[in-house]
């Protein structure tokens, strides 16, 4: 357990110290802005490219993995729904965003440093796997639901053409793909561009989880609507249970594939609820309750997951 707390700790060690040096040093959110810019165009690009580039071409077609993994990311955001649309008595737009807050894990600020730390590079490539399909998955169902709601103004035409373009366009699926190119024709970097791109690489956990304790501290919890309980329970508990119970029926995964699947699916919910949240103008305050909530909570049940996963007490199959 030693070890456990000493792989988890920097992780939620960097959010702690971004929180408290929100709370001292007072800033403006807006100062974020260049290194999200930073975050998410250049470092964490970078790391995925690497990754993904280094990896056996044959080892990114797991067609098998990614319809597990993405099934349980949708059954999570159903059932999340679902949850949502009782609450909201029937308001589509606020059950989409509660829908995203109880499945879209933090799989871009914490899900690579966390499963290569605990798992070692053979995790990268269900780690670029499950970041991309997820997102699709996500930048899809909310603003088809959203137009359905009435939120989204567009036709069917634009609006899916919007949609098209915020997954293929989005500088992480851009870098995997860059990535799966780089693998394909084994492409290697001249060396200038190499270190300049472990640089970058290097730098891409430690400022995402700052900024993420950053982004927590400027949206303080101001009450814990009853449904977040559930939505919760939902995100970091049922869906990592519905991940293993998927890839053990779909069967036959290298023991690390399932254990970086559990891992990224036990992630707590992702900043970008509350970006969506502002987005749409609907359930903004408590959708920071929720990234707050569910971040804090994580401390315990991703720790537990870590310890299961590493120490090999979760079967890696459940029905071999």
């Amino acid at each position: 357990m030693q070890d456990i707390i000493a792989l988890a700790t920097p992780f939620f060690g960097l959010i702690l110290l971004g929180y408290i040096a929100a709370r001292i040093f007072k800033r403006p959110e807006a100062g974020l802005a260049w290194l999200n810019i930073f975050i998410v165009y250049f470092a964490l690009p970078a790391l995925f490219i690497k990754l993904v580039g280094q990896t056996p071409f044959e080892e990114l077609s797991r067609w098998s993995f990614v319809f597990s993994t993405t099934f349980a990311t949708y059954a999570a955001f159903t059932l999340a729904f679902i949850v949502g649309f009782i609450v909201t008595r029937g308001r589509i737009d606020e059950a989409t965003i509660q829908a995203v807050a109880g499945s879209y894990s933090n799989v871009g600020y914490m899900g690579p440093g966390i499963t290569l730390a605990a798992l070692g590079p053979a995790a990268a490539v269900p780690t670029a796997l499950i970041f991309c399909f997820d997102n699709a998955l996500l930048f899809t169902c909310v603003p088809l639901l959203m137009a359905f709601a009435g939120n989204e103004r567009l036709r069917i035409g634009p609006l899916m053409l919007a949609v098209a373009k915020k997954v293929f366009l989005h500088p992480f699926i851009v870098a995997t793909l860059i990535g799966v190119v780089v693998a394909y024709f084994q492409i290697d970097f001249p060396e200038p561009v190499d270190n300049m791109m472990n640089f970058l690489s290097n730098a891409a956990a430690p400022c995402a989880l700052f900024v993420m304790g950053i982004s927590v501290a400027l949206r303080p919890l101001k009450r814990v609507p009853w449904e977040l309980p559930f939505l919760t329970l939902i995100k970091l508990v049922i869906h990592p249970a519905i991940a293993l119970v998927m890839l053990s029926i779909m069967g036959n995964f290298d023991p690390v594939w399932v254990y970086a699947a559990v891992l990224m699916a036990a992630l707590p919910p992702a900043l970008n609820v509350f970006v969506l949240a502002q987005q749409y103008d609907t359930y903004v305050q408590r959708a920071s309750s929720a990234v707050l909530v569910g971040t804090v909570v994580s401390v315990f049940t991703l720790t537990t997951a870590l310890y299961l996963t590493t120490h090999e007490i979760l079967p890696a199959d459940l029905f071999p």
